[in-house]
């Protein structure tokens, strides 16, 4: 898969036309042409054909390296407008003068002997305003591609001259000039908007050479390299902190302002902005593969991924605009066929004025848009959505299933109590748990060796096997000892008095005799039962999934008003209870699962949306889950099913805008009560005030 930058582009139905004509071809596999950033990102295996298929489609569109190029947000002023579309302004200055002046000496002109001069300056005004409109049909009516924007506005000012309409086929081609220019400021402008939102990418790095400081392109920092970070500076890479202390904003990261202290051995990010003091870093990383690229590749390519009202609107654009012209042509002939007194002239204006307000530029370019401000408005608060198709998912979403451990609690064990029997003492069993847990990377088995806080000895240890999902059986000084859930202890015939205990436990048991077990305590993570009271209040049900016992889970459900849990899961019990809730819903709703994205990959990959939680810097959880929160705060889904549904309610008033409008257009032309003027008003005023509509969802 490669990623081309289409320069030129600069029609909403051209990216149309292009994405269609290249998905036909049979050396493609797979194409998508993203007009928001003006990229081709396919799959082909000639792309000399693909590059010649894209110049017979857009003449004027060329095939460019793509570079991602995040350069700092420039205001846009009358000084760089003059200068970006100087020709254009330069055109529609000349018309508007000729145009005032054949409509001001208009009579003189008629009424001359030289009346051909009236036909000269509206001519040139006419050329001037609608040169390029006319070759675009033209080359496009060589092609054979009829139906577009520049074909409707061709047809209805030369109809119009061929009724005698003669200045208001000039103003209706001005007008439509100028409309496009304002709508081209109008897209450029939400296409910066949206990029100054990832504004993230560092520009430089403080590579440290033999003592000495050179600033260099992150790009060319090596794995092992030492940069230095100083005070206001963004952190330009991955890597471990060797030196100095800080408090670093990760709001670029993860949407929230709340200060992070860095010290040493800590990792630090790329786009975490050092705040207090001088850092030395050993980079882990290149700059392709730390944690703002992704963030940034992720953004940049989410387009890729297209909701299906986009592709029902791309489809609808395809046969609206053939329609409406075949109608304008029966409405131009029959009436004044079927019905006495109606006059060709009349009827063929009526039709001029539904052919102008006709194009369906205003939906076409606003979709997109809309869905790729809601992308970015989405990353800037720390939530990456990989495609427009998820966030349109997330407005489906009826069941939201939790994992608990590093989903709903904080998933930082500690040791709280320890339980003897038989003539056991605590720190026996601590120390028999410890050994037993040594060789394992489970956040208890971490908690249980934090509470034992002695050095382990390696050679005690003679045999260790891990039983996913129940707990461990290991030698350690010539006794066997197993250490697990209740269940382990029933599959080894073990008695003990106690199977529901509450909370998190381990029970530890030494040649066969239960010494006792251990209490994990964990707590619920800040904003955790409020998630779940937001998520009941939109009518979206709570399920959460756990790998505790019964007492356990019971537990924290009824902390947080979960009325449906389970328990004693293993990963792939987790997976199959996944399949279990999709196939009890009904049609068209969708369940999201929530995991920390790591040991959850499997039921991420299962959920028709599955959500990583606290994945700042895990490789795993931005491979695996379709939409990923930066943070470790689980309101960030409330919000994600927010900005979800107020993107899909805006694309959805374009959509009934922009039709509405039209429609009320149509009406009136066919009555005879539009004119021209108004038409292309209308048509220009709904394609910007769309576009205006959909940089909305960016705040």
């Amino acid at each position: 898969m490669k990623k081309y930058k289409l320069k030129n582009l600069d029609c909403a139905s051209c990216a149309a036309k292009i994405e269609d004509g290249l998905s036909k071809m049979s050396d493609v596999k797979f194409v998508t042409v993203n007009f928001v950033n003006s990229s081709l990102e396919i799959e082909a295996d000639n792309l000399d054909s693909v590059k010649q298929k894209i110049k017979d489609l857009e003449p004027d569109v060329e095939v460019e390296e793509y570079e991602t190029n995040f350069a700092p947000h420039q205001k846009q002023n009358l000084a760089s407008l003059w200068k970006d579309n100087r020709t254009a302004l330069i055109k529609i200055i000349l018309t508007i003068l000729l145009l005032g002046f054949g409509l001001l000496y208009e009579q003189e002109l008629h009424n001359t002997k030289y009346h051909s001069a009236e036909y000269l300056v509206f001519f040139i005004a006419y050329l001037l305003s609608g040169w390029d409109v006319i070759v675009s049909a033209i080359k496009n009516i060589i092609k054979g591609q009829v139906f577009n924007e520049n074909f409707l506005m061709t047809i209805a000012t030369i109809g119009a001259y061929a009724i005698h309409e003669i200045p208001e086929a000039v103003a209706v081609m001005l007008f439509y000039v100028v409309g496009e220019l304002f709508q081209d400021i109008s897209l450029n402008r939400s296409r910066r908007s949206i990029k100054s939102l990832l504004e993230i990418r560092p520009d430089y790095a403080n590579l440290k050479i033999n003592g000495e400081i050179k600033t260099v392109s992150p790009e060319e920092v090596k794995i092992g390299d030492t940069i230095l970070v100083k005070v206001g500076e963004k952190i330009p890479l991955d890597g471990i902190v060797i030196s100095g202390e800080s408090f670093v904003d990760t709001s670029a990261l993860t949407g929230e302002s709340v200060p992070r202290k860095l010290k040493i051995d800590d990792t630090a990010l790329a786009g975490m902005l050092n705040q207090s003091g001088l850092l030395t870093i050993k980079v882990s990383k290149r700059f392709n593969e730390s944690s703002i690229s992704r963030i940034l590749d992720l953004v940049e390519n989410a387009s890729s991924k297209k909701a299906e009202t986009e592709k029902f609107i791309t489809t609808f654009a395809k046969y609206y605009t053939p329609v409406v012209v075949i109608g304008a042509l029966l409405l131009a002939v029959l009436p004044p066929i079927i019905f006495s007194g109606e006059t060709f002239s009349d009827w063929i204006y009526r039709a001029l004025v539904v052919l102008v307000i006709s194009c369906p530029c205003a939906l076409v370019i606003s979709i997109p848009l809309g869905y790729f401000g809601g992308i970015g408005g989405a990353s800037k608060k720390g939530i990456l959505v990989k495609g427009s198709n998820f966030l349109d998912a997330l407005t489906k979403v009826k069941t939201v299933v939790f994992d608990k451990t590093g989903t709903l609690t904080k998933g930082e064990f500690k040791v709280s109590d320890i339980i003897e029997e038989n003539g056991f003492d605590k720190n026996e069993i601590l120390r028999y748990a410890a050994y037993a847990e040594s060789n394992s990377n489970h956040p208890i088995a971490k908690s249980v060796l934090e509470a034992f806080n002695e050095p382990i000895d390696p050679t005690a240890i003679t045999d260790h096997n891990e039983l996913s999902g129940k707990g461990i059986k290991a030698i350690v000084n010539g006794k066997q000892v197993i250490v697990g859930n209740d269940r382990l202890l029933h599959i080894e015939n073990i008695e003990h008095s106690r199977c529901d205990v509450e909370g998190t436990v381990i029970h530890v048991a030494v040649d066969s005799v239960y010494a006792g077990y251990i209490i994990i305590s964990d707590s619920l993570k800040s904003g955790a039962d409020e998630t779940i009271r937001s998520l009941s209040g939109m009518n979206i049900n709570s399920v959460m999934l756990t790998g505790d016992n019964k007492t356990a889970a019971q537990t924290y459900a009824n902390k947080l008003s979960i009325s449906e849990y389970y328990y004693e899961l293993l990963p792939e019990d987790k997976v199959n209870h996944i399949e279990k809730i999709i196939a009890s819903s009904r049609e068209g709703e969708k369940v999201a699962f929530v995991g920390d994205g790591i040991n959850d990959a499997p039921v991420l990959a299962r959920a028709d949306i599955g959500i990583a939680m606290g994945a700042l810097g895990s490789d795993v959880a931005v491979e695996t889950a379709d939409i990923v929160l930066m943070t470790d705060s689980p309101s960030k889904i409330v919000t994600a099913i927010e900005i979800a549904k107020k993107t899909r309610k805006i694309v959805w008033q374009n959509i009934g805008f922009a039709l509405g409008i039209k429609i009320f257009f149509i009406v009136l032309g066919i009555l005879g009560i539009a004119t021209m003027w108004e038409a292309v008003f209308g048509d220009m005023g709904v394609a910007i005030l769309a576009i205006l509509n959909a940089m909305r969802v960016m705040k």
